[in-house]
C-alpha cells in the first residue's frame, strides 16, 4: 500500500487495523461461540474469559468484564452481538476514567514533560512525534537530550530537531543527565518556549541507581520551576504485556507518573494491556502509538479504542 493511500485512509480504519492482532482474535473467538448457544452459560463464559486473558487484559480486569456480562443477562445473551455490546459497556467503564488528554495550559511556559521508560519502549521516537504534534498546534517545543548513555539517542533527537527547526539542548555522551535538563529548562525559560520535552536514559525499573537519577532530575528542575516537571510521562511498549504493568507500578512509585503513552499497539496481540493498566493503576492514558507515522501517535480516546478493538 502506498504512503499516499495510507495517509488518506480514515483515522478509525487505521486504528482498527492497528488493533487487528488483538481484537481480531477476540472477535473471532467470541463469534465462533455463536449461534447455537442457548445463552451465555458457565462454559461459554469460561471461554470468553480465556479469550480476554489471551489478549492480556489481565486477571482483575477480566474478572470485572465477566461480572459485567453476568449482570447484563448471562444466559439471556443469546447472540454474539449481545455479548459484544455488554463487553463494550464494560470496557468503557474501565477506560473512560483514564481517557484524559494532555492539555498544555498557556499560563505554564515552558510546560515541562519529563519522559521516562525502559530501553526499547519507543521513548525517543515518541518525543519526536509529540514535538511534531505541538508544532501542528502552533506551539514552540524544545528538546532536552537527557539520554546521555546512548549516543544514538542524542543523535536521533539532533537530526530530527535540525530537520524540523526544533532546538535540541545536548551535551556529550556520559554527561550528567540532570545538568543537560537543567540547561535546557533554563534556555527554554529565557527564550519563552511553550513546551520542553526532556528525554532520559532508558532504564529497567529494577535499577535503583538510575531511578535515583530520575529523582535528581526532578529536584534540579524544581530549582528553576517549583512545579516542574508538569507532566511525568511513562512510555510503555504494549507488546511487553503484563510486564508493562509492572514497569508502570515501579516508575509510579519512584517518580510519580502523571500520564502514560502506550506504543507499538499495531505490532502486538497483547493490546488488552491497556485495560489491565487502566483497571489496576487508574493513571491517565495520554497517547497510544498505532504506527510509525507522526499522526499514528494518537490521543487516547476510550470509545474510539473500544470500537476499534471490537470491530467486526
Amino acid at each position: 500500500m502506498s504512503a499516499e493511500t495510507t495517509e488518506k485512509r480514515p483515522l478509525f480504519g487505521r486504528m482498527r487495523q492497528a488493533l487487528q492482532r488483538t481484537g481480531g482474535a477476540l472477535v473471532r473467538g467470541i463469534s465462533e461461540l455463536f449461534p447455537g448457544q442457548r445463552g451465555l452459560d458457565a462454559l461459554t463464559l469460561e471461554e470468553v474469559e480465556t479469550l480476554l486473558l489471551s489478549a492480556d487484559v489481565g486477571v482483575e480486569a477480566t474478572e470485572r468484564l465477566i461480572t459485567g456480562l453476568k449482570q447484563a443477562g448471562g444466559g439471556r445473551l443469546r447472540e454474539a452481538e449481545d455479548v459484544f455490546a455488554a463487553l463494550r459497556a464494560g470496557m468503557l467503564k474501565i477506560l473512560e476514567p483514564v481517557s484524559q488528554p494532555l492539555l498544555i495550559p498557556s499560563r505554564e511556559k515552558p510546560f515541562v514533560i519529563l519522559m521516562v521508560g525502559v530501553n526499547g519502549a519507543g521513548k525517543t521516537t515518541t518525543i519526536a512525534k509529540l514535538a511534531r504534534r505541538f508544532q501542528d498546534d502552533r506551539l514552540r517545543p524544545m528538546l532536552a537530550a537527557g539520554d546521555t548513555f546512548r549516543a544514538a539517542a542524542v543523535e536521533q533527537l539532533q537530526v530530527w530537531g535540525e530537520r524540523h527547526q526544533v532546538p535540541v539542548v545536548a551535551q556529550g555522551t556520559g554527561a550528567d543527565s540532570a545538568s543537560v535538563v537543567y540547561d535546557a529548562l533554563q534556555s527554554a525559560m529565557a527564550r519563552n518556549y511553550d513546551v520542553l520535552l526532556a528525554d532520559t536514559a532508558g532504564r529497567l525499573h529494577t535499577q535503583s541507581n538510575l531511578m535515583e537519577e530520575l529523582k535528581k532530575i526532578r529536584r534540579v528542575m524544581a530549582k528553576l520551576d517549583p512545579d516542574a516537571p508538569h507532566e511525568t510521562m511513562l512510555v510503555l511498549d504494549a507488546g511487553t504485556g503484563q510486564n508493562a504493568l509492572m514497569q508502570a507500578r515501579e516508575f509510579h512509585a519512584a517518580v510519580g507518573v502523571s500520564g502514560i503513552t502506550l506504543t507499538k499497539l499495531d505490532g502486538t496481540a497483547k493490546g488488552g494491556i491497556v485495560l489491565s493498566i487502566a483497571y489496576k493503576l487508574g493513571l491517565p492514558i495520554r497517547f497510544i502509538g498505532v504506527g510509525e507515522q507522526p499522526q499514528d501517535l494518537r490521543p487516547f480516546d476510550a470509545e474510539e479504542f473500544v470500537d476499534a478493538l471490537l470491530a467486526h
